[in-house]
């Protein structure tokens, strides 16, 4: 670079130099208001969205989950051909409702009948898959909602269906 040659010259350069690092400062200003804006964003959207919502004044916490064992474990024979002649399957029914728990045993045998029928009624090759196991999961727990409604409670309280042991033979 070679050196100014005037005093209007020297003063433009060291006007472009200052209005350049003003530029920079500026731009580092921005970024971090914009950065500073993404963070609070984010944290919002994370307490009201990642389950830390405020709890209402009245909310009871939820009750454990209870079980209900339906024994003995099912044992059904498929009807289609293939290497596997059998399936045995152990199932727990998750309610949070000592009523519907008491409901569910009361209720056992009828339980027991309407699931041998859906467990005899599947296939050996869907079976065979995830998709398939959690098809029949699905399929238990509308079957047990059922059962719930028909006894007089309510079907949702019947929260989840749970295969503790799972065997084709």
């Amino acid at each position: 670079m070679s050196a100014p040659t005037s005093a209007a010259e020297a003063d433009g350069t060291a006007t472009a130099a200052a209005s350049n690092g003003k530029g920079k400062l500026l731009l580092v200003a921005v970024a971090a208001i914009i950065l500073a804006g993404a963070g609070g964003g984010f944290w919002y959207w994370q307490s009201r969205h990642a389950g830390a919502e405020p709890a209402e004044a009245d909310a009871k916490p939820l009750a454990p989950l209870q079980f209900h064992a339906v024994d003995p474990a099912f044992v059904v024979n498929f009807q289609s051909p293939g290497p596997a002649r059998f399936l045995q399957v152990e199932v727990r029914i998750g309610s949070r409702d000592a009523g519907t728990i008491e409901l569910l045993k009361a209720n056992d045998p009828v339980i027991r009948n309407d699931l041998l029928l859906l467990f005899g009624a599947q296939d050996q090759a869907s079976l065979a898959t995830r998709e398939g196991k959690e098809r029949l999961r699905a399929d238990t727990l509308e079957a047990i909602r059922r059962i719930v409604k028909a006894a007089g409670g309510e079907p949702a309280t019947a929260e989840a269906v749970f295969f503790t042991s799972f065997v084709m033979q």
